[in-house]
């Protein structure tokens, strides 16, 4: 399970002394816990699964990569630097994204049916199932539509 591996990395990490593994390990578990906390009481850990897992740490890589970008445009280099760096531990974590190819053949029935765009990007979504950021998603649908319309 993806909770067991991450409390075992964490140790791993304490014991080589990889403060920026620690770190981004001890707050991906605590927002862990919060989300098993908040979805499933008193039994929290125990019910969690790796789905709600990988949602957090979905949610940590955006977190992230905003920072990166505010912090970036605000000049704080060292600042963004550490992000970057916490970022790649989640992204460890992350399953592999599918390629561009890959990812315009799956969509190009959706765009093809057509239709309104909030509706056709979440048929988009499910059809991509978690293997592509949604703004990938966004971007290689509308390039599509705008092919074919």
């Amino acid at each position: 399970m993806l909770l067991d591996d991450l409390r075992a990395k964490l140790a791993t990490s304490m014991k080589a002394h990889d403060a920026v593994t620690v770190e981004t390990v001890r707050f991906l578990l605590a927002a862990v816990r919060n989300v098993a906390i908040a979805k499933y009481g008193a039994e929290g850990e125990a019910k969690i699964t790796d789905a709600d897992v990988l949602d957090v740490v979905k949610k940590q890589v955006k977190t992230h990569k905003e920072s990166i970008e505010a912090f970036s445009k605000a000049g704080r280099t060292e600042l963004a630097d550490s992000e970057k760096a916490q970022l790649a531990v989640l992204e460890g974590y992350l399953p592999k994204e599918m390629s561009d190819e890959s990812l315009t053949a799956l969509l190009m029935p959706v765009a093809a049916a057509g239709g309104d765009f909030g509706p056709m990007m979440g048929k988009a979504m499910a059809a991509v199932r978690g293997q592509a950021d949604g703004g990938r998603v966004m971007a290689t649908l509308k390039k599509l539509l705008s092919k074919t319309g």
